[in-house]
């Protein structure tokens, strides 16, 4: 606690003071950025910013908003087989049905070898091929929910409104990427992504 007096009082000129006093933050560069939500404002714990050039911290963003996005599919991807799934061969050649695919974790164990290449194939041409950065984090000239590859105009032109999309998938994509990560973790030791923490017998607190 009195670290932490002496440092803000030494920044703002008093211990409990207003950081927006702290004129000289060399922080200052990036607060109006989007993805700087309140009320936490520019979070940056470890100080990765600091010393980042502009373009460190784009390619930070832009990291950070793909795997959001990722995250957002595979969040859903874990819950819609729950309710739904598309009838008919997953694998004509193994004799697969996609009702036959378990939820979850448990979905590697019976996917085809070529099934899980092809993920793979398809993640490369997208990475390396298909997405060509227009110079925004993120931005890779398809439109609002990437329907600009499918020939519709999908572009948001009101700043405002665009303004409040981009940070609303940021936050989305934040809670997704911390979800997802939930539903491993639980997954894996409880045999569901919802499962009963009963279920883990195994667990070192018992």
């Amino acid at each position: 606690a009195i670290i932490g007096m002496f440092f803000q009082d030494g920044l703002t000129g008093s211990a409990w003071g207003d950081w927006a006093l702290y004129t000289d933050s060399p922080l200052r560069a990036y607060e109006n950025e989007v993805g700087v939500q309140a009320p936490v404002g520019f979070w940056d714990p470890l100080g990765l910013a600091a010393g980042s050039t502009n373009f460190d911290y784009k390619r930070r963003r832009e990291v950070e908003i793909k795997h959001g996005r990722v995250a957002m599919f595979a969040t859903m991807g874990y819950i819609a087989p729950e309710y739904y799934k598309f009838p008919g061969f997953l694998s004509t050649s193994a004799g697969l049905k996609f009702v036959d695919v378990p939820n979850g974790l448990k979905a590697l164990s019976v996917m085809p070898t070529a099934g899980i290449a092809q993920f793979f194939a398809f993640i490369g041409f997208i990475e390396l091929s298909y997405n060509k950065s227009y110079g925004e984090p993120g931005n890779y000239g398809k439109g609002l929910f990437g329907l600009g590859s499918l020939g519709i105009s999908a572009g948001v032109d009101d700043p405002k409104k665009r303004d409040k999309k981009l940070r609303s998938e940021i936050s989305n994509g934040r809670l997704a990427m911390v979800a997802i990560i939930g539903m491993f973790f639980q997954d894996g030791l409880t045999g569901s992504a919802w499962g009963d923490w009963a279920l883990y017998t195994a667990s070192p607190l018992r």
